[in-house]
């Protein structure tokens, strides 16, 4: 006697709601998300970015209601980009230094107000930096590597002394984890975390974001000879492997969507925490789209973000967070 044709129908777990629950491989919630935010100077300031649409720059009072609000949807974590005043950028960044600074001030605030909600820091002299590079240059335009290291070093420190509670280097500099993380078992910061970027591609995804932190037209040239090349995979596990060595907490893979497949490896290699960034461009392509009549904000916003979960990221980094997080608690 033959089994009933088909003997497997893959459509039953399907049927209802409460089963695909039942059966989802993969949850989202509020606490797999890490909201950036963009500091300005003054109070009560709120500046809209046009190429980020719904994103603003806030000054610290506005960035401390949105620590909170951020605490309040269950996000567990928030992370803080500054847009330095043009006078204060020099070629040397050393703003960066500054223990008053923009990002200081920021965090000092948020942990005086908010201190249950985590505090991602870049490290980087790009929001610092005259020529809008991620690290010092030497007369023919190269970034040099080991000097950018002292001052990443510095500011690492300057930005743990604050109150952060991860470090999160974005430079590429090499060796960069390692000195950190001396730098801070040296000072007594045993327990902030390293989260590095160690997969940071050189991308077309990123222009939104340098119109943020005010460096798109300081750049000069580009980020390709430390930023990795779009086509390399197989140099992002070399570049995980060393971050890990030297003392990194987590890695990070940026851009996202369009780098899933290294997500996957770098789970998949090291069996680590994995995070990734939905930078500026890739939120900025969603928004459009929504604009367009072409998608609808909601079902993208949380489809996207449960692609980087079922690809082995432990959170991401994404403007929506405050969205998603909405979206999730309903």
């Amino acid at each position: 006697m033959h089994a009933p044709y088909p003997a497997l129908r893959l459509r039953r777990t399907r049927a209802a709601a409460w089963s695909r629950r039942l059966y989802a491989e993969t949850v989202l919630t509020p606490a797999d998300l890490i909201w950036p935010l963009f500091i300005s100077d003054g109070q009560g300031v709120e500046e809209p970015i046009a190429s980020l649409p719904g994103v603003s720059r806030w000054s610290v009072d506005g960035i401390v209601a949105r620590a909170k609000e951020a605490r309040d949807l269950g996000i567990p974590c928030v992370a803080l980009f500054p847009n330095t005043q043009p006078n204060l950028r020099t070629d040397d960044g050393r703003e960066a230094l500054n223990p008053d600074n923009l990002m200081c001030r920021a965090i000092r605030a948020i942990k005086d107000a908010a201190p249950e909600i985590g505090v991602l820091t870049d490290v980087a002299l790009d929001p610092y930096t005259a020529h809008g590079h991620d690290g010092l240059v030497d007369d023919r335009g190269y970034v040099m590597n080991d000097a950018t290291v002292e001052v990443l070093v510095g500011q690492a420190l300057n930005q743990a002394g604050a109150g952060a509670d991860i470090i999160a280097p974005s430079d590429m500099m090499d060796g960069r984890i390692g000195r950190v993380r001396d730098a801070l078992e040296g000072a007594g910061h045993h327990n902030v975390q390293i989260m590095a970027y160690a997969a940071k591609y050189a991308s077309a995804f990123y222009g939104p974001f340098r119109d943020a932190v005010g460096s798109r037209e300081l750049l000069k040239g580009d980020k390709k000879t430390y930023q990795m090349d779009p086509a390399n995979a197989e140099e992002a596990i070399r570049e995980v492997g060393l971050d890990l060595s030297e003392g990194a907490d987590s890695v990070m893979v940026k851009p996202g969507l369009p780098y899933l497949d290294i997500v996957r490896r770098v789970k998949d290699a090291f069996e680590v925490p994995v995070f990734a960034y939905q930078v500026s461009g890739e939120y900025a392509m969603i928004e459009a789209a929504v604009a367009a009549g072409a998608a609808e904000r909601d079902p993208m916003v949380l489809e996207t973000l449960m692609a980087f979960k079922r690809a082995g990221c432990s959170g991401v980094l994404t403007y929506h967070a405050a969205h998603a997080a909405r979206l999730l608690n309903a």
